[in-house]
């Protein structure tokens, strides 16, 4: 990451957000030397006493980075933003700055959904730098593909030139992959590399949309297919608080009551409807009140699963917690044949060679993007 933040002039303008004890600041000296003006920012006063003994030197500002607004401008940014979503303590891993939530979406442009932490920094960075300044970041590899980061994916591309590089799980006992990205601020393009020197993928011209590991043949398929969302309504189960609120739900079973299921039921090609996964049972016959969808037979595909699809056939009408529900736009849509496609072994070469593991979840943007076939699966057959 020095490396890639490599000064531009003589004397440059550095800044580590959430600096800590300041390492990268301190690699950046060992790198380029002590004449660069140094700057730190840090919301931890027993931190940033660590950085000023490690950089004497160096200026250090103890406050929230997401609400500091200085005057100047930076040719080089580079750190390790905290990851997180601020939310409930019961339920996210930053819950000590939830108080301050409301201010960080007021001064953000991108923020979406429940956003993690990191996006902000990425975006308040941003804007900091230079008019042809360097912003390099290790962030979770989640932005490259979530539909919450599609406004920063398009803030980026607006801003200058994108270089990401893909490294896995890179921290030690830390289940999170991530990559290092480069933004060269006034250019434009974008370049994903698979570590730190495999070119994977480059465009001269990029808008923001959705980076994968994307390969000839694969782009060859989905332009050959018609996309899932094409065909299908993609749906996503009733949330738990809903389900656990309904009448006719409780928690020991009954007559006339059936499990409540979850991911854990749905297998490639079939559904245990006997374990109750969930701790909950309902009413079958109002099953559709949750959602109406599950009053009709239709596919339920996994959220849970990784980069895998792993679909099957809900004929028997049973409520559920999770997963996304594939409702047929029109019909002919042959479902047994969608099934059988969609648990496919070259179905799941294309989502873990496009998606690898740069989110947990499938999620719905990547389910839709999915090619059917048109022989078998379509009703245009």
């Amino acid at each position: 990451m020095v490396g890639l933040a490599r000064p531009p002039r003589l004397r440059c303008r550095v800044l580590e957000p959430a600096c800590a004890n300041a390492p990268f600041l301190q690699a950046f000296t060992e790198a380029y030397g002590n004449h660069h003006k140094l700057v730190g920012v840090e919301i931890d006063p027993q931190r940033l006493s660590d950085a000023r003994k490690c950089l004497p030197r160096a200026t250090f500002i103890e406050g929230d980075f997401l609400l500091w607004q200085p005057e100047t401008r930076f040719d080089i940014i580079l750190g390790n933003p905290p990851y997180g979503i601020i939310g409930d303590a019961s339920h996210y891993p930053i819950h000590a700055l939830r108080a301050r939530k409301s201010l960080y979406r007021q001064n953000s442009r991108t923020w979406r959904g429940k956003f993690n932490i990191y996006g902000a920094f990425i975006e308040h960075a941003t804007r900091l730098l230079a008019p042809d300044g360097v912003l390099v970041f290790v962030v979770p590899a989640s932005w490259l593909a979530l539909d919450d980061f599609k406004l920063l994916r398009a803030y980026l591309a607006a801003q200058g030139r994108l270089s990401v590089y893909y490294l896995g799980k890179a921290f030690p006992k830390r289940n999170v992959s991530v990559v290092v990205l480069r933004l060269q601020k006034g250019a434009q393009g974008l370049a994903l590399y698979d570590g730190t020197d495999h070119l994977a993928l480059e465009r001269a011209a990029y808008a923001g949309e959705m980076i994968r590991f994307e390969t000839d043949e694969l782009l060859q398929m989905e332009r050959q297919g018609v996309p899932l969302g094409e065909l299908f309504d993609i749906r996503f189960a009733a949330r738990s608080p809903e389900v656990r609120r309904h009448p006719a739900v409780r928690r020991e079973p009954a007559d006339g009551y059936v499990p409540v299921l979850t991911g854990r039921n749905l297998h490639a090609g079939w559904i245990d409807y006997d374990t109750c996964y969930s701790g909950l049972w309902m009413a079958h016959e109002r099953a559709a009140e949750l959602r109406a969808f599950y009053g009709t037979p239709h596919l339920v595909v996994a959220h849970t699963k990784g980069a895998r699809v792993v679909c099957a056939y809900d004929a028997r009408c049973y409520p559920w917690r999770e997963e996304f529900h594939l409702i047929p736009r029109a019909e002919g849509v042959n479902a047994e044949a969608v099934m059988a496609y969609l648990n496919s072994p070259l179905v799941q070469r294309y989502v873990q060679t496009l998606y690898r593991d740069l989110t947990p979840h499938l999620t719905r943007a990547m389910l839709a993007r999915v090619p059917l076939p048109l022989s078998g699966c379509s009703p245009r057959t």
